[in-house]
């Protein structure tokens, strides 16, 4: 068996030990490696930020791994004729709900009157507890529902919102446009972990923003394009929203010359929310060719129609 990682060039060297360990357990053996002809591989290791990009050429390729949680680079690509799946994964959920957690919080409790304060001012900020800090998840996915839970845990009202209906042990669950909008209306906080499709482009702007209590804060760690760039930095100025916070963009690395930058009231943060890990990643990868080739079902694969 032959399997190719067609991930970026310089995250080979980051992965291939993981994936010969993982490989090894899950009672694999294959010739692993980032350069193999391609009507020789079976199965291949992908991120849209690696070499392949036409999928023709990998005649015998029995299934394409991507080694990302978003598909939306791939998901349309019409060389591509065989399974698909996405990332989920331990490490992955990990880093996300800690990266949520820590900015809910940061925006709960207030913290940057504190840090900012150069002036020696003695004003104490005494914040509600979470059960009055209403928070609403857009997006209940593995990511989606793993913060939501999360911040169940910690005490705050947590409401979640899907397109199609879903149930989360101790979430509020809505979905809908009518669902949208009640989701919406009660969001102190709101976390974007939606899937970019069309469906969800701009799914925050003008006037979804205006449903938002006056003061909410956004925090996007899901995919740039869910929010109107414009929109937000309109309802940012106005007061509207208060403060957002910003993993992801339409544009990566964001322009220095992006407004984003010089906002006071935003924070950037480079596409740090959640990170592939190799050691927790090859898991995955490692069960499902175990999988596909004892003829069980691939974990994670990726519905074309649905975009995710």
């Amino acid at each position: 068996m032959n399997i190719l990682f067609a991930g970026a060039p310089d995250n080979w060297p980051r992965y291939e030990a993981s994936l010969n360990a993982a490989l090894t357990k899950a009672g694999i053996t294959a010739h692993l490696s980032d350069m193999i002809a391609p009507d020789e591989v079976d199965y291949i290791i992908y991120a849209p930020n690696g070499p392949v990009q036409d999928f023709i050429p990998y005649t015998r390729a029995k299934a394409v791994l991507s080694l990302w949680a978003g598909v939306e680079k791939i998901v349309g690509n019409q060389t591509l004729r065989i399974p698909l799946t996405r990332m989920v994964d331990d490490g992955l959920s990990q880093g996300m709900k800690e990266w949520v957690a820590g900015h809910v919080l940061r925006h709960h409790l207030g913290m940057d009157a504190d840090i900012l304060n150069s002036d020696g001012s003695w004003v104490q900020h005494i914040p509600p507890l979470a059960q009055e800090r209403p928070v609403t998840v857009l997006g209940l996915g593995a990511l989606g529902q793993a913060c939501a839970s999360t911040l169940a845990d910690l005490g705050f009202d947590v409401t979640g919102w899907s397109r199609s209906a879903k149930t989360v042990p101790g979430i509020k669950c809505l979905s809908g446009d009518a669902g949208l909008r009640a989701a919406l209306a009660s969001a102190e906080i709101i976390v974007l972990l939606l899937p970019f499709t069309p469906q969800t482009e701009n799914i925050l702007n003008a006037e979804t923003l205006a449903l938002l209590p006056r003061g909410a804060v956004v925090i996007n760690p899901g995919r740039g394009p869910l929010i109107d760039d414009d929109a937000l930095l309109a309802s940012l100025d106005s007061g509207h929203i208060s403060h957002a916070t910003l993993d992801v963009f339409r544009v990566e690395p964001l322009p220095k010359d992006h407004p984003f930058w010089a906002h006071p009231n935003i924070t950037v943060t480079p596409h740090i929310a959640a990170d592939t890990r190799p050691s927790t990643a090859a898991k995955v990868i490692a069960e499902n060719i175990r999988r596909n080739e004892a003829g069980e079902a691939l974990l994670y694969l990726v519905d074309r129609g649905a975009g995710y």
